[in-house]
């Protein structure tokens, strides 16, 4: 069975979006989080029209490659305008925690209401033996409430954003650093949770 994993871009003061967010807008004013998509000349053999620095897409396509769904909060979801009817990954499902409807899902989305274990259940079902992603802090914060979340990589931009949504919510939580790895322009951070 694959494992539940978090894989976001952060900024130093522990953001994952600029201030005002949402949809029509975006993550807001913090499109400076994901230049390293695009900063490099070595091609995502996972996502068409990333150009990654040789390290960012040696650590990008192997988490990438093991992704077969994705769980995002509602925030997330609309956010990214509903990830135009799809995913964030090419070919993973998706999966909508919220405790109300949803407009506009299509057959690639599936809306949980029921909560995170559900929600997960769910997405691993779908997953065939492949890693859970969870897109949203809110979303990790419940899942690692839950003792659901295995990995959490934090891609650290080397921006200060003093505002926006922030990645992490109020837990007791201990990680363990297994792999750092530098790149321009971004710092790989791979944890594993420990319970």
């Amino acid at each position: 069975m694959g494992k539940v994993i978090s894989a976001h871009a952060v900024s130093v003061d522990g953001y994952i979006t600029g201030r005002n967010p949402g949809a029509g807008r975006g993550l807001g004013d913090a499109t400076m989080l994901f230049d390293w998509y695009f900063n490099g000349d070595t091609p995502s053999q996972v996502f068409d029209g990333f150009g990654l620095s040789e390290p960012s897409a040696r650590v990008f396509d192997t988490l990438a490659a093991r992704s077969g769904a994705i769980v995002a909060g509602r925030n997330t979801y609309e956010d990214s305008d509903h990830f135009g009817g799809g995913s964030p990954h090419p070919k993973a499902r998706l999966f909508v925690l919220s405790h109300r409807p949803a407009p506009q899902l299509t057959d690639r989305q599936t809306l949980v209401t029921t909560g995170i274990e559900d929600a997960i259940a769910a997405a691993r079902a779908a997953a065939g033996g492949k890693d859970v992603g969870l897109m949203g802090g809110g979303v990790l914060t419940e899942a690692l409430r839950a003792g659901l979340v295995d990995e959490v990589i934090l891609h650290q931009v080397p921006i200060l954003l003093g505002g926006g949504r922030p990645f992490f919510q109020s837990l007791p939580e201990h990680v363990r650093l297994i792999e750092a790895v530098p790149a321009p322009g971004v710092t790989h951070l791979h944890y594993q949770v420990e319970r």
